[in-house]
């Protein structure tokens, strides 16, 4: 049971992670002059919630996201009552502060997820939003508001960093889970997921910095 439940969670981490790279990829629209991102983001996200596949894609991507969660509640709670199995294994990789901290990690992600989801997918879908020049519903405008405010900004920020460290050891230790893993190429996997945290979480991070920045 506890392999099934590692495997659930290699299998929603990589899933989620290739999830992250689709929706930093669409974002970078953000960092266009006002009016190109404006008229572009919002047909992006028109898209999105228009289109039958990525409407299946997206319930997926909920169900992931839960299904993750739960298992490292599970996985978290079993370790701590069984002593950690960290503490056991006196090896540098496992006893790397992230490694030790994932589920610390992941709870702060997943307050922010639901913050990131209450700002804006939630507004989107239930709430009352003007349409842009090109009568798309104007994502935008709600986007750079709410990066208009700094409290919010720094909550971004720090969550991006609990999401870098998330993201470093989960990648590596997801592959070995799901027993993709030579020994020959252990560092590659480990700079990897390292380099891909670093991109995706810079990056997420960047765009409400350079929104607070810029729309003033």
């Amino acid at each position: 049971m506890t392999t099934t439940r590692k495997l659930f969670m290699s299998f929603t981490g990589l899933f989620l992670c290739f999830f992250l790279l689709i929706h930093f990829l669409g974002n970078t629209q953000l960092f266009l002059s006002p009016d190109e991102a404006q008229e572009k983001f919002n047909w992006y996200s028109n898209f999105l919630t228009g289109n039958a596949f990525i409407k299946i894609v997206s319930y997926v991507l909920y169900l992931s996201i839960l299904l993750h969660a739960i298992y490292a509640w599970i996985i978290t709670v079993k370790n701590k009552k069984s002593g950690g199995t960290y503490k056991k294994d006196s090896r540098d990789r496992a006893s790397k502060w992230s490694s030790r901290n994932m589920g610390f990690l992941g709870l702060i992600i997943l307050l922010f997820l639901v913050l990131h989801f209450q700002n804006f997918w939630y507004v989107y879908k239930f709430g009352s939003i003007g349409l842009d020049p090109w009568g798309n519903k104007d994502l935008y405008t709600v986007v750079v508001t709410a990066f208009q405010q700094g409290w919010l900004v720094a909550i971004y920020v720090v969550a991006m960093i609990a999401l870098a460290y998330h993201l470093a050891h989960g990648i590596s230790s997801g592959i070995r889970t799901l027993g993709l893993f030579n020994p020959k190429f252990v560092k590659w996997i480990q700079y990897f997921g390292i380099a891909y945290a670093i991109l995706i979480c810079v990056g997420f991070a960047l765009m409400p910095v350079y929104i607070f920045f810029t729309s003033k």
